[in-house]
């Protein structure tokens, strides 16, 4: 089989570790059981000040940032028509409908009468049209769809690879219907996280004087949008280490080299807008001043590193080198949207936050529910490229 054509992986299922992620799963079940039972009161240390917390800035806000690898190997397939790249839209698509998913989830988490989310697509007379709030609900609504339907062919290839007939004609059918449509879905998934990254930026620039001046910008819709591509890039080299590691495939190391150059663009695109917005509003003074200061320079620090260690072609091809730069990537765009959502967020001298246990307990769970999902897809379903390599031995 060639390294390039998806398979299953295969083997057990079962395993001490997702016996373990299942252990988590159900103890964040329980927490939850409570949690919809109670109240948000009871579970989480949210207050008048801090409406929102771990749940929205990690659970929704970093984490769709983390589940654009789809979106990011995207532009670079279908946009710039670079095809070589085509072994890493699969998985990518896979890490981004679990991680927009189990966003979607987490809003259900967080809102207080969840009961009434799914009114929004389906009573569009009630809407708000000023609202970046509204774009954002429905256009992750509408990605979620598209996700999964982008991930359809691998269930539709395990049908007609099945051995039974019937399983087989419907597996050929549907794979032709998806022929028919690629190209609308393919540009769904380009424009609806386009639209609702940058929406998320948007939405703390309503938060005015509250939000601290270094973060405070007119330019945070185009910032956010920048740094999540660079997340996904970083998703995409960190998903192909792990799963190389964990299951034997194939890593695509050159593939991977290649894709770290146009990381090394996205980070500069972004430090050059982060530079030139503070310069161009006059906030430079801010930079040598306290405590927020040293966040300003540890997000530039996290965000630099990465370029840095990429620029040189020769140390792009080392993949300890892009594993580590890919990592640093994604804990700087997570720091970045984590301070803009909760750290620089200032609502008054009274308030305060700090997630509780329960927070934190169900955000791990709601991670295991991903890792665990992606282990048994993986297993079942032609996703990952297919064969063991000695590369990743």
């Amino acid at each position: 089989m060639s390294h390039d054509t998806p398979a299953p992986v295969g083997g057990r299922i079962v395993s001490p570790f997702l016996s373990g992620l299942l252990g988590l799963m159900a103890l964040a079940g329980l927490l939850l059981l409570w949690r919809f039972a109670a109240g948000l009161g009871a579970v989480t240390a949210l207050n008048d000040g801090y409406p929102w917390g771990l749940w929205i800035a990690f659970d929704v806000v970093v984490g769709t940032a983390l589940a654009c690898g789809g979106y990011a190997v995207a532009i670079l397939v279908y946009i710039l028509n670079r095809g070589e790249y085509h072994p890493l839209v699969r998985p990518a698509v896979l890490t981004s409908a679990l991680g927009y998913t189990l966003a979607g989830a987490a809003i259900v988490i967080d809102v207080g009468r969840y009961w009434n989310l799914f009114l929004i697509p389906v009573r569009p007379w009630t809407w708000n049209l000023h609202s970046p709030l509204l774009e954002v609900a429905l256009c992750v609504m509408a990605y979620i769809v598209v996700l999964w339907i982008e991930l359809s062919p691998a269930l539709f290839e395990k049908w007609r690879a099945s051995g039974d007939e019937a399983r087989a004609q419907k597996g050929e059918r549907w794979l032709g219907v998806w022929g028919k449509i690629a190209a609308f879905v393919i540009a769904l998934g380009l424009l609806l996280p386009t639209m609702h990254q940058s929406s998320l930026g948007t939405v703390m620039m309503l938060a005015g004087h509250k939000l601290h001046p270094l973060w405070n910008t007119p330019m945070l819709p185009l910032l956010f949008l920048v740094s999540c591509i660079g997340m996904g890039y970083g998703v995409v080299i960190f998903e192909s280490a792990v799963s190389g590691a964990v299951f034997g495939r194939p890593r695509h190391t050159a593939m991977l080299a290649k894709l770290s150059g146009a990381m090394v663009v996205v980070l500069g695109l972004y430090l050059v807008l982060r530079f030139a917005d503070v310069v161009i509003r006059g906030k430079l003074g801010l930079l040598f001043r306290d405590g927020y200061s040293l966040l300003f320079w540890l997000e530039i620090a996290l965000f630099a590193a990465p370029m840095v260690m990429l620029m040189d072609a020769g140390r792009r091809r080392n993949f300890p080198t892009l594993f580590r730069a890919a990592t640093l990537m994604l804990l700087a765009g997570a720091v970045y949207r984590f301070d803009t959502y909760l750290v620089a967020f200032r609502p008054g001298a009274q308030w305060a936050y700090f997630p509780s246990l329960w927070e934190i307990l169900i955000t791990a769970g709601v991670v295991a529910v991903e890792i665990a999902a992606y282990i048994v897809i993986v297993k079942r379903f032609p996703v990952l490229a297919g064969g063991r390599s000695a590369e990743s031995a």
